[in-house]
């Protein structure tokens, strides 16, 4: 079984993530190679909440250049976790 912190990277606090926070969802940027069930599992350990649906995205890193040499960011993969209504996520105190 995968690491939680490998599976949960950090959430990801935005405008937009914090305006659909009314609406009980959270987005959190997740490991590449997570399932929906995984990261399902794993909010549901760490922060002790019941998962309504888990929605995953997966975002390709845009090329840039810096200085004159040419790269590319990192892809990376988000998850928007809603969670049924009564169910509140605080994750501005920490995970414990």
């Amino acid at each position: 079984m995968k690491n939680i912190y490998d599976i949960i990277k950090f959430p990801v606090v935005t405008e937009k993530s914090t305006k659909i926070s009314e609406n009980n969802q959270f987005v959190f940027k997740v490991g590449m190679n997570t399932s929906k069930n995984e990261i399902k599992t794993a909010i549901e350990k760490v922060f002790k909440v019941k998962v309504k649906a888990v929605n995953t995205i997966k975002i390709k890193g845009k090329k840039k250049i810096f200085k004159g040499t040419r790269g590319k960011r990192n892809d990376y993969k988000k998850a928007v976790i809603t969670l049924p209504k009564g169910e509140t996520l605080d994750y501005s105190g920490g995970v414990n």
